[in-house]
């Protein structure tokens, strides 16, 4: 959808792996695509309100990218373990919503290798790539291992993470592509590496838990003009107007001349877009 002025409460934006990566910015029912906006003056501008997420009530702060304080304290979705698997508590009785955790953790996980910033390791469910590289700003992926539940792609994350990071630095990646670099060399290092690690897992969760994986690597280009030497932040919460010439998009950022600000972040804000 093209406009003028729209408002709507804002959702992360949706991405389409294409080349550059299409983005649709999501208020309330409205799409609009933002690239053709790239190269132009926009403005968003913060109404004044927050909706959560989850349940729709008005909230005076959002917690999480976008929930009300008991939504965050009782929802699945808003748990530690969800940040950190390998925290999982839910063979003690413990899961704040058991039928949720069966939809979402029991299900095929990946341990997978993104360039954003540099080399990172991470997870996600397999209907989230490569959605969750490009909302990282990912501009190489490739995914290394499967495993059966989420528990134990965190299990697995941790001992991975002891060669290679798993962050990454947002200013950076802000700045410019990463420099490409041969993620299957890096695949090699971590299967030798970890090998007796990997090896435990597969026996305490059984043999056919743990996949390694040989898939080609996943290149990802971002609709950027100009990528900025400094990197400053808008804040929604300190200034009810965000606007400049758009130079870009990556991650889930809008890249302005005059600043950058992580549309994720924000989750519920009621908030209005002028071009």
């Amino acid at each position: 959808m093209s406009t003028s002025s729209i408002a709507g409460n804002l959702r992360k934006m949706i991405t389409h792996h294409e080349s550059p990566v299409k983005y649709e910015m999501v208020l309330g029912e409205n799409r609009v695509l933002m690239n053709e906006f790239i190269g132009k003056h926009v403005q968003l501008k913060y109404l004044g309100e927050i909706n959560c997420i989850h349940c729709g009530r008005k909230t005076k702060k959002s917690f999480q990218q976008g929930y009300c304080f008991p939504c965050m304290r009782s929802l699945a979705e808003c748990d530690g373990c969800i940040v950190k698997p390998e925290m999982c508590h839910f063979d003690e009785g413990t899961c704040r919503d058991p039928e949720w955790a069966q939809g979402h953790c029991f299900q095929d996980h990946f341990v997978y290798l993104a360039n954003s910033s540099g080399i990172k390791v991470g997870i996600t469910r397999g209907n989230q790539i490569p959605t969750r590289w490009m909302d990282q700003g990912a501009t190489q992926a490739l995914p290394i291992f499967k495993v059966k539940h989420r528990y134990l792609s965190g299990l697995l994350e941790v001992e991975l993470k002891k060669h290679v990071s798993d962050r990454t630095d947002w200013r950076k990646m802000l700045k410019g592509v990463a420099v490409t670099t041969d993620l299957h060399q890096v695949r090699q290092m971590l299967m030798n590496e970890c090998q007796a690690e990997i090896a435990v897992l597969s026996e305490r969760f059984g043999a056919e838990a743990i996949t390694a994986l040989e898939e080609e690597v996943i290149d990802i280009e971002f609709p950027v003009l100009t990528y900025p030497e400094k990197v400053k932040s808008f804040n929604f919460d300190k200034t009810e107007l965000v606007e400049g010439t758009l130079e870009g998009i990556k991650g889930q950022y809008l890249i302005f001349d005059s600043g950058v600000i992580n549309i994720r972040k924000y989750g519920g804000y009621l908030i209005e877009i002028n071009v």
